[in-house]
Parts: C-alpha cells; sequence; structure tokens
C-alpha cells in the first residue's frame, strides 16, 4: 500500500507555482534580498508585484512570480504575520544574510540544503513523489507523467489537469538534470539550475531517458545528513528511537531524498554519537538497528548542525 503524506486524505498536491521556469543561479540571493530590505513591512508582498519589481529583479513579470515560489518552497523565505507580509526564516538568514555562510550558493551546503526543502518535504508534489514515491530507478519523460497522472486519479484529486503535470514534470527534469544547449536557445535559458551539480538525475543517451543515481554522496555533509534526519523525524514519530528501516526507506527520509545506498547510511549513522556528544547515537542492541536520541527535537538547533558543513576542513578536524 502506498506510503507517505502525498496518500493522506487532508494532501492538497502542488503542481504549479513555478510558471514553468526550473530554479536559477541567483534566484533565491534575489528574493532574500527583496524580503529582507523590507523587513517588518505589512505590505512586503509588494516587492515582487509592484510594477519595478521587473526592473529591480532584471527578469520579466512570471519569473519575478517564479523567483518568489522558489524562494518559498526552499525555506528562505515565508509569509509573514500579516496578509500581504513576507519574511526571511532563520535558514535564509543563515545562507543569505549579511552574515551568511554562502550568499552566492558556491558550496555544495547549500543545494543540499535546498533540495532537502524541494523534495523532503511534501508540498512540492512533482519532487515529493518522485524522489520518495516513484517504484523505478530509470525511467522516461512519459512515463513519470504517467504514473502522476494514475496517482492524481486514483486520489481524486480536483483541478489536476494532464497538461499541468506534463510542465511540472517538465520543469522537476529541467531542476535537476543540465538542458543541453541549442544553436536557438539564448544563454539564459541554457543556463542550467544550480541543483544539477548534485548529479541526483542523470541522462541516458536514449531520447528522454533518465536514471535516479543512487549511491554514496562524496559533497553531503554530516551536518546536512543530521538536519534531515532530524526533520524528517519530528514528522514521522514522536518516539525516542528511529529505526534503520526507517531512515533508509520511508518516504521522506534521507535515504529516499538523498538516494543513499545502506551501507552509506549505516556508516554516516554510526558517526552521530561523536558529531552530536552523544545527543544522538546509533544502537544495534538485540538485534535492533536504530537511532536513540537524548534531546527533544523542537527548537532549531538542526541548523547548528548543518553549519557544521560550511567549515573548512581543517577547522572541522581541529574541532
Amino acid at each position: 500500500m502506498p506510503r507517505g503524506p502525498i496518500f493522506q486524505d487532508t494532501y492538497k498536491p502542488q503542481f504549479s507555482g513555478h510558471e514553468t521556469f526550473p530554479l536559477r543561479y541567483g534566484w533565491l540571493k534575489k528574493a532574500y534580498d527583496a524580503v529582507s530590505e523590507r523587513a517588518g513591512d505589512p505590505d512586503s508582498k509588494a516587492a515582487f508585484t509592484r510594477d519595478d519589481a521587473i526592473a529591480r529583479f532584471g527578469v520579466g513579470k512570471n519569473m519575478v512570480s517564479s523567483m518568489r515560489h522558489w524562494a518559498t518552497c526552499c525555506g528562505v523565505i515565508a509569509d509573514g504575520e500579516g496578509a500581504n507580509e513576507l519574511a526571511t526564516t532563520e535558514l535564509g538568514d543563515r545562507i543569505f544574510g549579511r552574515s551568511g555562510f554562502d550568499p552566492y550558493m558556491e558550496h555544495p551546503t547549500s543545494l543540499w540544503l535546498v533540495h532537502w526543502h524541494l523534495a523532503g518535504h511534501p508540498e512540492k508534489t512533482t519532487w515529493y513523489w518522485s524522489f520518495n514515491n516513484f517504484p523505478g530507478v530509470t525511467f522516461e519523460r512519459e512515463r513519470l507523467v504517467r504514473a502522476l497522472e494514475k496517482v492524481a486519479k486514483d486520489r481524486a484529486w480536483p483541478r489536476v489537469s494532464a497538461t499541468t503535470i506534463r510542465r511540472d514534470v517538465e520543469c522537476f527534469l529541467r531542476t535537476y538534470v543540465a538542458k543541453r544547449p541549442s544553436a536557438n536557445a539564448s544563454p539564459e535559458d541554457t543556463l542550467e539550475s544550480p541543483l544539477s551539480e548534485l548529479g541526483l538525475i542523470k541522462a541516458l543517451g536514449k531520447r528522454d531517458g533518465f536514471r535516479f543515481v543512487r549511491g554514496p554522496k562524496s559533497t553531503l555533509g554530516r551536518g546536512v545528513f543530521l538536519y534531515a534526519l532530524i526533520d524528517f523525524w519530528k514528522y514521522y514519530t514522536t518516539a525516542k528511537t528511529l529505526s534503520f528501516e526507517a531512515i533508509a526507506h520511508e518516504p521522506g527520509s534521507p535515504g529516499r531524498v538523498f538516494l543513499l545506498d545502506e551501507n552509506d547510511i549505516a556508516d554516516r549513522l554510526l558517526d552521530l554519537e561523536e558529531f552530536t556528544e552523544g545527543a544522538f547515537r546509533w544502537s544495534e542492541t538485540a538485534g535492533l538497528k536504530q537511532v536513540l536520541r537524548d534531546v527533544p527535537l523542537d527548537g532549531d538547533f538542526a541548523l547548528k548542525y548543518a553549519a557544521f558543513d560550511y567549515k573548512p576542513k581543517k577547522t572541522k578536524e581541529a574541532a
């Protein structure tokens, strides 16, 4: 039986909002700055709708809307207290703020965090379902479209058309797979999404063929892995233990979202106790493989662990 939040009766699918544009280089920083500059303004959403927004961002009206969409989905900005207010998030501040770790997204840690917020949270249906529920490793574009159409039909989601799903799948693939340049394409159109650098999906030789790349991820630091583990744990259970099976295979788990194999996951879990000074630890008592925690999951301390991945290697070793 299908598992995960997408198959809950209260789930509301999302197949739009990006205006068919994948996330592009520089967009999250621009969106963050626009909201940060209007901090506390009860009408800060106007930064993306005013007549001068096109000139400010240097893109068309639909791209401005797309920019706001991606910044929201990636956890960089969020709705504020007022109906027309936007605010920066702590994640956005940590990456793009005045003393941010990586304002120009040059570090792979930022890319992994962004990917986690897109594919580890169920709001963006195609992203979440493709990484967490799609049963295959290799696929063609049309197969992914048909599979999502079937899910939409089986779940009786209203107002979900085949055209909308097709456009969303196209945007999804352009987010993770570098677009092949063509003679007629403008330089802007051939710019690939920064998430293509993660190498999570590869184009195959045949037309419209793709492959999810499962296995170790050398640029995925232990801080982001733990950040994702904590985030998943909050949703999955209130218990103080979490099984290896859930961490590796449950929809929304680090194993599924990061496409990790079991050996790599096991290596990362063995490292938890030293990395967290005992707050999280691996256990195989009585044949049960699980992680135990001695801290509550509320609060925002997970970002403290993610921040560790931005430190230079020598600093990490000294620490």
